[in-house]
């Protein structure tokens, strides 16, 4: 699995965009709407950030920020580190390991077109065990 390219475990279906001009309060809604930890920060197009749910906590919420007046380039995290999508998904681990979060930006050509999360790494994992643990309850269940 981890030498996999990027582009097969990135996920284009949770890959939300927006301008830095957003409210934190759409920004969230947006997350909440599409199961995603994290809305890329746009401007004409080029990747300007990153807001994730952690930002939205740290930097608004435990702060006493109004969400509907702060705006998520305000709390955004600014040049996310990103990863191309030949790259093995091994890497994009490492890369967000040893920086401390978990969701990169995929970049092909300048380009945004998906992101990889930590959560990636577990999700067939995850199926992988819940088909296992379903397996043994049919089992015990015809003993």
């Amino acid at each position: 699995m981890f030498d996999i390219p990027v582009r097969e475990a990135m996920e284009r279906r949770k890959l939300l965009t927006a301008s830095p001009d957003t409210s934190v309060a759409r920004a969230a809604k947006l997350m909440a709407e599409r199961n995603a930890g994290a809305v890329m920060v746009l401007v004409d197009d080029q990747l300007v950030g990153i807001c994730t749910e952690r930002d939205i906590v740290f930097r608004v919420v435990a702060r006493d920020l109004d969400v509907d007046n702060t705006q998520i380039g305000a709390v955004m995290t600014p040049a996310p580190q990103t990863i191309r999508p030949e790259e093995p998904f091994g890497r994009a681990l490492l890369i967000m390991h040893e920086n401390g979060f978990r969701h990169l930006p995929v970049l092909e050509g300048g380009a945004l077109i998906g992101v990889v999360s930590a959560r990636s790494a577990m999700d067939p994992d995850l199926e992988e065990f819940g088909v296992e643990a379903a397996r043994r309850r049919w089992f015990a269940s015809t003993r």
